[in-house]
């Protein structure tokens, strides 16, 4: 068996550690026993981008919003969809995720942080979120496990009641939250409802059409009326 090899650490902001380990080619990103992400299993992922921009075709000049870089999957197909007038901002908390893309895991990202249509900042999302005001045609986030926060209490705060109402009011009309989470919850669901979202709770296999775990996205459109 090939031996695991840990490259790096990072502190995260507010507490805990991610560890960055690689086996053969294959790296995967821990917190303490809890795999956060492998680069084997991309299909949840990149869904997290694709199922939202299938909802909105036939939008020009399309703006997304990504909260977590991870391995770069949910930016890679994001990109794959995306007219040329479109731009997407990734927001990172944690700087060292930022120097692993663009150094271990280089060849995984395959180029694409220098995409013009692309801005990469080292940022909270949630900062990001409420700093604006219909501006983005989609919010994708994959900060976390899901709404219940592991690697950071502080992003509770994205999934309450009031983080939901600032999230929509920073999508445009017709707008799309699309949140990525390792497991069903059921109050969540009810919390985007509550916030005046229209709620598809869809399950995605980890690995796509090759299968794995089941995995959950929400799609929740911003109902709002065009101002």
């Amino acid at each position: 068996m090939i031996p695991r090899q840990l490259l790096d650490t990072a502190s995260i902001p507010g507490g805990g550690e991610l560890r960055l380990f690689k086996r053969g080619a294959e790296f995967s990103i821990m917190l303490g026993n809890n795999e956060l992400m492998n680069s084997r299993l991309s299909g949840s992922e990149q869904a997290l981008a694709t199922l939202a921009l299938d909802r909105l075709a036939g939008r020009t000049g399309l703006r997304l919003l990504i909260g977590g870089l991870g391995m770069g999957f949910t930016l890679r197909a994001a990109l794959g969809q995306l007219g040329t007038d479109g731009h997407v901002t990734v927001a990172e908390l944690v700087p060292a995720v930022i120097a692993w893309a663009r150094g271990p895991m280089a060849e995984i990202f395959a180029g694409s942080l220098t995409d013009p249509r692309v801005d990469l900042r080292a940022a909270d999302v949630g900062d990001l979120i409420g700093a604006s005001a219909a501006v983005y045609d989609a919010i994708l986030l994959d900060v976390d496990n899901g709404p219940e926060g592991l690697s950071r209490q502080t992003n509770d705060g994205l999934y309450t009641l009031r983080g939901l109402a600032v999230a929509r009011k920073a999508l445009r009309p017709g707008g799309i939250l699309s949140v990525w989470s390792s497991a069903p919850d059921q109050a969540f669901t009810q919390r985007l409802r509550k916030a005046g979202f229209a709620v598809e709770d869809l399950r995605v296999r980890a690995n796509g059409s090759r299968g794995g775990a089941k995995h959950v996205i929400w799609m929740a459109t911003n109902t709002a009326p065009a101002l």
